[in-house]
């Protein structure tokens, strides 16, 4: 499993090498919490364990939010597993392209988030944590897309299939 701050730098850097400029610190968190849901739809597990609350703009991780600095993290990282780069570059290839208003517009369609906020007013702050089981459910309802092979992995199936694997 991932720590939260090495997903972020390996974002941080990624998009830099991608779209030639700095990540906004909104889109960071946005294409974290996606990150963490194609996680569990590829796999079924998390992709990290350290939480993300349910902010006005969308899902937040205080500790990402903490370190963040016009350079990066400002603590120590590493790079990802080979399974988590391979996740969090596809975000980055299917999410980053998009305006960070956008991907936090997105990130209130998500039922981790409206439960995390439940009960608060569109203007109000927030900080309970998305539950892992909530996110799990958010990730049964899309379809996982492969950049890398262009194409959807429930075509991979069909593929394996066809070819009598």
């Amino acid at each position: 499993m991932e720590k939260i701050l090495n997903a972020a730098q390996y974002l941080f850097e990624e998009y830099k090498k991608l779209a030639g400029e700095t990540i906004d610190q909104m889109k960071l968190h946005k294409l974290l919490y996606f990150a963490q849901r194609e996680s569990f739809a590829i796999t079924g597990k998390p992709l990290f364990s350290e939480e993300l609350e349910g902010w006005k703009y969308g899902p937040v991780s205080p500790k990402v939010r903490a370190y963040f600095t016009e350079d990066g993290i400002a603590a120590p990282t590493e790079e990802p597993s080979l399974e988590g780069a391979y996740i969090l570059k596809n975000i980055l290839l299917e999410y980053g392209p998009i305006a960070s208003w956008k991907l936090s517009q997105m990130s209130h369609k998500e039922q981790s988030w409206i439960n995390a906020r439940s009960g608060l007013g569109p203007e109000e702050v927030g900080n309970v944590p998305l539950s892992l089981e909530d996110i799990q459910r958010d990730a049964e309802k899309v379809r996982p897309y492969d950049h890398m092979w262009d194409m959807y992995y429930d075509e991979f199936e069909d593929l394996e299939a066809e070819e009598g694997g």
